[in-house]
């Protein structure tokens, strides 16, 4: 892999990668950020996870000219949390060049973003908003020497394409285009022959892809015991954080409410809730003060949170491209995740599909029982009863210790330590609304025929062996165990 030093990048932007800890490229890294410098136009193939922000934003962010006023880089995003997470990274890309960049959305101050539009060098903006500026003739696009175009097919599945031509026919003739997309639909191949100039093609193989370094694994379930067997298995893998996708709004609504009754840290984002509540709980995720986000496609589509160990398709998706973005918000940057998906039994040709897209076998889990998942709590209390005595200075504990041994029985004590570190949940009954079985006819129907319907989703990964000290035995075995598929946290 190429080093960021060998690529004749700038003293401030090499110092910012430095800081984000960043040393060697990935593949569409490699290869685009020399076109890019170049300034040629570029058609990169590739998903998010695989670090195309920096792939873009580098050579973007080299090319600002300090004396030059107005906005001189312009990213069109789908989502209001992309452009807010594009121009979090370009910032940090930026910070010692002096160069800034502005997020603008629906649902934020319309004033505000005008008056911030006078001291930023670059903009990240869906496409609706930008449009608003445009022809409110509040933002100027005169100066504009580089434009991206992230996510586009997501774009073209939300009915944007439309958008994205005016834009493009809005800026310069005289600049550099590059265009972002997963999957290539004709579309998409149309703006890259007709508003763009010679591009050169950058492609990220589909096994260099999200799938190829995440563990897919099902649960053949009927719909009415989804919910205990989800919460199970939470119980066995306890991963640090977890997105879990439903189908619809009241689906999220519902999971959410019901895995907080049984004592996990969740919330859930869906397109019916304020921005500002969607980001606060993303905030929270992010942090940490919440270990389960439940989401459905729309509201987390682009989402880029690094530590997100598992994901579960608590309901399957209504197209394979879907289900490739939602696992895709874990296994980050060529990190290791885990997706589980919920399939009925009516619903096994769909996950067919699946494996046919991803030309990745997905392989089936047990069911977990009631004692079983508590079994993985009580090991997980036994490791961190483990590492506290091997990592911590327990010297001051020891005469209080010595007393209690003189006192009872050391077994007794230890169950008792264990039982104040087992989270012993009840399986408080729960009542959620039935969703439809996914009819693999109309899925085939809908992927070739091609209907608009909204896209994906959701790293540092930390499996839990350590925590969960069950055998790694039958590996290759095709109807694993569940408390098979933990990793060493």
């Amino acid at each position: 892999m190429t080093k960021f030093n060998s690529l004749g990048l700038s003293d401030p932007i090499l110092k910012a990668l430095d800081h984000m800890g960043f040393e060697e490229t990935t593949p569409i890294q490699e290869q685009t950020i020399p076109l890019g410098i170049e300034g040629k136009d570029v058609i990169g193939q590739a998903q998010t996870g695989t670090g195309k922000t920096a792939a873009f934003g580098i050579p973007m962010i080299e090319k600002v000219d300090k004396q030059v006023r107005g906005v001189q880089g312009l990213v069109v995003a789908p989502t209001r949390e992309l452009a807010i997470q594009v121009a979090e990274e370009l910032n940090r890309l930026g910070k010692n060049a002096g160069v800034r960049a502005l997020p603008i959305y629906g649902g934020s101050n319309m004033e505000r973003q005008i008056r911030a539009l006078k001291n930023n060098e670059i903009v990240v903006a869906t496409p609706g908003r930008l449009l608003d500026h445009i022809r409110r003739k509040t933002i100027k696009l005169q100066q504009v020497h580089t434009a991206v175009l992230d996510e586009a097919d997501e774009m073209l599945n939300m009915g944007f394409i439309d958008d994205i031509r005016d834009i493009l026919k809005a800026l310069p003739e005289e600049r550099q285009t590059l265009l972002f997309s997963a999957t290539m639909p004709k579309e998409i191949r149309d703006i890259a022959t007709t508003l763009m100039n010679n591009p050169e093609e950058v492609k990220v193989k589909a096994k260099e892809m999200t799938v190829s370094n995440i563990e897919q694994y099902y649960v053949e379930i009927a719909e009415k015991h989804k919910f205990d067997a989800l919460t199970r298995l939470l119980d066995i893998h306890a991963p640090d954080l977890a997105i879990i996708f439903g189908r619809t709004k009241r689906r999220v609504d519902e999971v959410a409410d019901a895995l907080q009754v049984r004592g996990f840290r969740a919330e859930g984002i869906h397109g019916d809730l304020t921005q500002g509540k969607r980001m606060s709980v993303l905030k929270k995720f992010k942090q940490g003060r919440i270990e389960i986000l439940v989401a459905t496609d729309v509201a987390a589509r682009g989402l880029d949170i690094s530590d997100v160990t598992h994901v579960y398709n608590f309901d399957i998706p209504q197209d394979p491209e879907s289900y490739v973005h939602r696992i895709g918000r874990t296994g980050r940057a060529g990190r290791k995740g885990e997706s589980i998906s919920f399939v009925t039994p009516r619903e096994k040709d769909q996950l067919h599909l699946i494996e046919k897209l991803t030309k990745k076998k997905v392989e089936k889990l047990r069911v977990p029982s009631y004692k079983e998942a508590i079994k993985g709590q009580q090991d997980i209390a036994v490791t961190k009863l483990v590492e506290k005595m091997n990592d911590e200075d327990i010297n001051d504990y020891k005469q209080a210790a010595s007393d209690l041994m003189d006192q009872y029985e050391g077994q007794d004590l230890v169950a008792a330590a264990l039982k104040m570190l087992t989270k012993e949940r009840k399986e408080v009954p729960v009542r959620l609304s039935s969703v439809q079985p996914i009819s693999t006819k109309n899925a085939k129907r809908d992927k070739f025929s091609g209907k608009k319907r909204g896209g994906g989703g959701g790293r540092n990964y930390k499996g839990n062996s350590k925590k969960r000290p069950y055998n790694n035995k039958n590996k290759n075995n095709s109807n694993r165990n569940f408390n098979q598929n933990n990793k060493g946290k």
